[in-house]
């Protein structure tokens, strides 16, 4: 199964809409945006999320939690291999 886990940027306490962009820091860049205020990323798998400030942070935390997934089924494959290599 594949897992996905999508970065969702947020005002404080509202969602920010797809089409509200904003430079590196968070600023605006939309007329009706007052800024990003956190990223929020919630995996699929239902036992990961995380919500910070940091939009790079939580991106790489993101992407290191999803690695384990295909990580784990290899870890089982190997252990259950029958020709012993």
């Amino acid at each position: 199964m594949a897992y996905s886990a999508p970065l969702t940027h947020h005002h404080d306490g509202t969602l920010c809409p797809a089409d509200h962009k904003h430079t590196n820091s968070g600023k605006p860049l939309h007329p009706d945006c007052p800024g990003r205020a956190s990223t929020q990323a919630i995996c699929s798998c239902g036992r990961w999320e995380m919500k910070e400030s940091g939009k790079g942070y939580v991106n790489k935390s993101r992407k290191r939690h999803l690695a384990s997934h295909t990580q784990g089924p290899k870890v089982l494959r190997d252990l259950l291999r029958l020709d012993g290599s």
